[in-house]
Order: C-alpha cells, then structure tokens, then sequence
C-alpha cells in the first residue's frame, strides 16, 4: 500500500479554513458560522445511521453511463461520499485526497462514488479539474440525498451572499431549489448495510479518507 497517512485531508482543511477567515468579510464567516449551528439545531439532515439499509440508487456519472449501487456491491463493499459542489473548495479537497489513495481503495476490493446535486456538465468539470478517476454522480434535485437523510434547504439570508461569490447553485444544479447534501461519508457492505457513517452539518469538516480506508479493510 502507498503511504496515505503522509498527507492529511484534516490538515488541509484548516489552512483553508483559516485563509478564510483571513480574507472573508466578518459578517459573511459569522452568516455562514449561523447557518452551521441552526442546521445543528435543528435536528434535520442527521443522514442515516450505521446498521441502516443503504437505499439503492441509479444516477448518472461524469460520463454519462448509468451507475447502479447495488450492482457495485457485487464486487464489493463501496464508499459513498456526498459532497457540495465543484464550487466548494473543500469539496475539492477532499476528492482530491480520496484520488491520494484510490489505489488502495481498489485494493481493498471496493470503490468510491461522489454524489452531488449538480448537473453532469459541471460532475465532468470537477473530475477533469482534479484529476479523478473515480465515478462522480450527478444527484439532480438531491433525490438520492433526501433518501440518505442529508438534504436541506440554505436559508434565504444566506443565498444572496452565495451569489456574491459566485456560489449560485441555480446554475450549478440546474433548479432553483437551493437545497443541498449535508456532506457525509458512508461504507456499504455487500450485503446493503450501512457499516461506518459521517455525517457533518459543519461543511468544513470532512471524514480523513486514511481513516474511512481503515474501516474499510476490517469490512
């Protein structure tokens, strides 16, 4: 196996983290910081817990083929991420460490499916972008998320400053529902079941793809 525990996804996260509150308007990090703790409040969005079924889904990837859950866990357990956007650059970084160590992925017999609600056209730009080998799911509406347990609304407050920053999901997603996946991590086993899941309303927060490689391998 590579060395995957050389290069820390947590690592990388916060350096963003913090070049964000460096360059950010106050009164932005503080709406965003506010729609993270009421999200957490609120109770909604929880996705589902381990030992639940994993709903079955078909989506379409990055290519257009036609990719079905079930038929994945034929050949193995599989780890579903639900991820944001290719606008969210910790969204990028993330895929970008599940690409670190997607050969020992294959080696421990699975494989990785990134779900988002954006529309096939942008999927295809953040697999080009970063250089991803794996299938990255177009979830239009957030249909499959809603099953999953993690889709919500942004709050009105906060889509206009979206927009500002040249976050408008409209456009992104192809609907006007600015509904998005809280981001989350699951490993399915082959017989359905959801054996390990994270599950974040805080989207700077990400599941360390060494440690969900190592839950993998006890599966």
């Amino acid at each position: 196996m590579t060395n995957f525990r050389k290069l820390k996804l947590h690592d990388e996260l916060e350096t963003l983290k913090k070049h964000g509150m460096e360059v950010l308007p106050q009164d932005v990090i503080e709406a965003f910081e506010q729609s993270i703790q009421d999200l957490r409040d609120s109770g909604a969005a929880k996705g589902l817990s381990v030992g639940a079924v994993a709903p079955d889904f078909t989506l379409v990837n990055h290519a257009g083929e036609s990719i079905t859950l079930s038929e994945k866990l034929l050949k193995g357990p599989v780890i579903i991420t639900f991820y944001r956007g290719e606008w969210c650059p910790f969204c990028n970084l993330e895929l970008r460490a599940y690409q670190r160590i997607m050969d020992d992925i294959h080696e421990a017999g699975s494989d990785l499916l990134a779900i988002s609600p954006m529309t096939p056209d942008h999927s295809l730009t953040i697999q080009e972008k970063n250089g991803l080998d794996f299938h990255v799911l177009s979830d239009l509406n957030n249909q499959v998320a809603e099953k999953y347990r993690l889709q919500f609304k942004l709050p009105e407050e906060l889509q206009s400053v979206y927009r500002t920053l040249g976050f408008a999901l409209d456009q992104f997603n192809g609907d006007d529902s600015w509904q998005l996946p809280v981001p989350a991590t699951f490993i399915v086993d082959q017989q359905g079941i959801i054996r390990f899941a994270d599950v974040n309303p805080d989207y700077k927060v990400r599941a360390e793809p060494s440690e969900v490689l190592s839950k993998l391998l006890f599966i």
